[in-house]
């Protein structure tokens, strides 16, 4: 292994990461130094194993995130999982993986957290004297209903601790593992605590694929918005990212379907390339479409001051300049058009309770 200062990250032949977005491992930004394989000389031909997703266990101290960013509309969180399997190659979240000491490409698909003591944890937070309820969301950073959620459970597990405690929770998932949840899903969103946003980046399968590789195909995330919305819960079709030169022409389109499925509302966001986010990006376009790359940069770069991001609050989600001012005039006609342009009501804190534990003293009145 040899190591340097800095170092261009090698891409990983197709064959090991067939199903994977990320065509490298880029360094940590936080380590000091770097590793590359290099020929050891023996000439000895050995077939490297195709990458597999791993999953180790975290014991949280603590679940509930907080953070006072004034653009997203929420000031708490929770993340049953660190990575994320979807593999999502825009995803503005694989920086995070970085503070566990692993890279935003591959790590963050492959190398996944777990955090099964999550829901406990989450019981001993709502219980401080000190908590005030409002929305917690979930699918903020990684997905609550990535493929390993079939097997460990989380995200079920804390909803039915929210819904026992009566407590408000925003969903947002690819996922059509969330049917699963359609009962306390269900619950929740009758008593006003619950709705769900389903991201939805194209309608073409094979972009995709390509894009999102480890995600539900785009017709299976419309049934999801189906039987959700007849389960009696308000879904918001969530165009994001738009990705400039790639899918904004399928704006309508895609509010269009999502509309006929039975969302109520909608909503979308730019492509955001943030730190390791934007060379991962890079490389994904100029393996899968070389023609478009430079098109779909210059885009992205006139929405931010001539840079791949820019994260200023306000800006960061849009972008500005006049392609950003047109894809928001073009999702303003088109949901007014379609009946999507509403906002939905407040979800209900004041169904707030701590549900009493064996050995609890009852009150009297």
């Amino acid at each position: 292994m040899f190591y340097s200062d800095a170092m261009t990250p090698v891409s990983i032949p197709a064959e090991r990461r067939k199903g994977r977005a990320a065509t490298s491992n880029p360094d940590v930004r936080f380590d000091r130094y770097s590793a590359e394989g290099v020929d050891d000389g023996w000439d000895i031909e050995e077939g490297l194993p195709q990458i597999r997703t791993e999953v180790s266990i975290e014991r949280p101290r603590k679940v509930i995130t907080r953070n006072t960013s004034p653009d997203v509309g929420f000031d708490r969180s929770i993340n049953p999982y660190r990575g994320c399997e979807h593999g999502c190659i825009y995803c503005f979240a694989r920086p995070t993986h970085a503070y566990l000491g692993m890279s935003a490409g591959l790590d963050f698909e492959t190398k996944l957290v777990a955090r099964p003591e999550a829901p406990e944890q989450l019981v001993r937070e709502l219980r401080a004297q000190s908590y005030v309820p409002r929305m917690i969301a979930m699918g903020t950073n990684t997905d609550p209903y990535q493929p390993i959620e079939r097997e460990h459970g989380i995200t079920r597990r804390i909803l039915q601790v929210l819904l026992e405690h009566r407590h408000p929770v925003g969903m947002v998932t690819k996922g059509t593992l969330i049917e699963r949840d359609v009962d306390v899903l269900g619950e929740l969103a009758s008593l006003g605590l619950t709705r769900v946003g389903i991201s939805m980046t194209t309608l073409d399968a094979d972009l995709s694929r390509r894009m999102e590789p480890r995600v539900p195909a785009p017709k299976r995330r419309l049934k999801a918005i189906e039987r959700l919305s007849k389960a009696g819960i308000d879904v918001r079709v969530m165009v994001s990212p738009l990705v400039p030169g790639l899918t904004d022409p399928e704006m309508e389109a895609i509010l269009t379907a999502a509309r006929d499925a039975g969302a109520v509302a909608a909503s979308w966001i730019n492509l955001r390339l943030p730190y390791e986010v934007s060379p991962l990006f890079r490389d994904w376009l100029a393996e899968h479409y070389p023609d478009r790359a430079a098109r779909v940069m210059g885009r992205v770069r006139e929405a931010h001051g001539g840079k791949d991001y820019d994260a200023q609050w306000g800006k960061r989600m849009r972008g500005e300049g006049e392609y950003a001012q047109m894809m928001a005039q073009r999702f303003k006609l088109a949901v007014k058009r379609l009946g999507l342009d509403r906002d939905l009501p407040p979800l209900r804190t004041d169904l707030f309770r701590i549900p009493p534990r064996a050995g609890d003293q009852l009150e009297l009145f």
